[in-house]
């Protein structure tokens, strides 16, 4: 395993190649990408098949063993993923603005890479192709330093990447998996400040505490999602029951997923028994405040469950008296991932969109819309819970800043 130091001189210098490179290259590297992660699939499998063998062995939980498992539909996703990436349009040389000054001198603004993103995961190999895609896309070199868990998998989507590449003329070492899978090597990472220029670390609070104590680098982080869905007194309860399964159910194991439900007073003796009875058909626990429990018996809620990120199938419930404390709710235990509002009724729509400080801000629709692939980026790297540089879901754009560029004929400071 060569030194991180060393991987991260190698991405640097691909990185300024990459950045030249035409968008034709990259989106042929992609494609080839693409390809050799299906011809792969029976040893990709294998070795996915590895990994969760050994988590299952070592206890591992159901919900990170959800997301280490690889299917052959969920390969196919992958190199889906790549695909799109690859035909969308290229952010690169994007004039942003521009303007004249008195004395002649032309100014733009234009779009450029980053250089170089390091991207620290749990779990899930799918990150390793997309990271990689979206990154490469973007004109950006990328570092990958995936869990110990998924190490074996990691190492043969990277291996297709970075082939890829090498078919396209793009060096391979555009990228680089961190195979080290130790605290040191990630610790290093974090401070490769000659290098990296920005890191996205993907995992459980471990991870983000991890960072916040070494990095040293730029950061973007992609935070737990505490998410909600309120249904407002004027909500579409048909609508509402549907839209709050969805959220819960449909992958409990995903940051998008609702954790708390919020429901109005003035239909929550409506609403909480019925949407009780049919979350509990899929397994759901519900913990509820004193209002949700003498609706509908169900255990009690914390504190410390209301700011929580289950990431299972548990869910919090509040009654609230008003769309004003709905929104203090939301302001005191969300994380600032996704908060969705059922309603009809305009006003209170426009209030909770323009009041909620999230990323994302869903009306009348499922909080699992909160998705690169589902906003048509083609895929994501991370979805930011911080408001610099990037929030929300991050696309190629996300992994792009900017140069101004000023063009002139001669003249001088007076």
């Amino acid at each position: 395993m060569p030194p991180v130091a060393e991987l991260g001189r190698r991405a640097t210098a691909a990185s300024r190649f990459l950045a030249t490179a035409g968008s034709a290259s990259r989106e042929a590297a992609l494609g080839a990408a693409a390809d050799l992660l299906l011809d792969r699939a029976p040893d990709i499998l294998d070795a996915n098949a590895a990994d969760v063998a050994a988590g299952e062995a070592a206890g591992v939980d159901p919900t990170p063993l959800d997301r280490l498992r690889l299917t052959d539909t969920r390969l196919a996703g992958m190199a889906d993923g790549l695909r799109q990436v690859a035909t969308l349009p290229d952010p690169l040389g994007e004039v942003l603005d521009g303007w004249r000054r008195p004395n002649g001198l032309e100014l733009r603004q234009v779009r450029v890479p980053l250089g170089v993103v390091a991207v620290i995961y749990e779990n899930r190999p799918n990150v390793t192709s997309d990271a990689a895609g979206i990154a490469v896309k973007a004109g950006n070199a990328v570092l990958l330093r995936g869990s110990s868990s998924a190490q074996r998998t990691n190492r043969v989507v990277a291996d297709a990447v970075r082939d890829g590449l090498t078919k396209a003329g793009l060096p391979a070492d555009a990228v680089q998996l961190v195979d080290d899978p130790s605290h040191d090597a990630a610790v290093e990472l974090m401070r490769l400040t000659d290098h990296v220029d920005c890191l996205i670390p993907r995992g459980g609070a471990g991870l983000l505490a991890s960072v916040r104590e070494h990095a040293t680098v730029p950061v973007v982080v992609d935070g737990d999602g505490n998410c909600h869905v309120y249904v407002d007194a004027a909500a579409d309860l048909d609508q509402a029951l549907a839209i709050v399964v969805n959220s819960k159910t449909s992958r409990p194991g995903v940051c998008n997923a609702a954790e708390t439900l919020l429901v109005h007073a003035a239909v929550a003796d409506r609403f909480v028994p019925r949407v009780a009875d049919v979350l509990e058909q899929y397994g759901v626990e519900l913990l509820g405040d004193e209002t949700a429990r003498r609706l509908r018996p169900m255990a009690t809620a914390t504190d410390d469950d209301f700011a929580r990120e289950f990431l299972d199938l548990r869910m919090t419930v509040a009654v609230t008296p008003t769309l004003d404390a709905a929104l203090e709710h939301i302001h005191r235990y969300g994380t600032g991932h996704t908060e969705a509002i059922v309603t009809r009724d305009l006003d209170a729509a426009r209030r909770f969109t323009h009041e909620v400080d999230a990323g994302v801000v869903v009306v009348n629709a499922s909080t699992r819309f909160t998705d690169g692939e589902r906003f048509g980026f083609g895929a994501e790297i991370g979805i930011s819970t911080q408001k610099l540089h990037a929030r929300g879901p991050m696309g190629l754009r996300a992994l792009t800043t900017y140069r101004y560029e000023v063009w002139g004929d001669g003249q001088v400071v007076e």
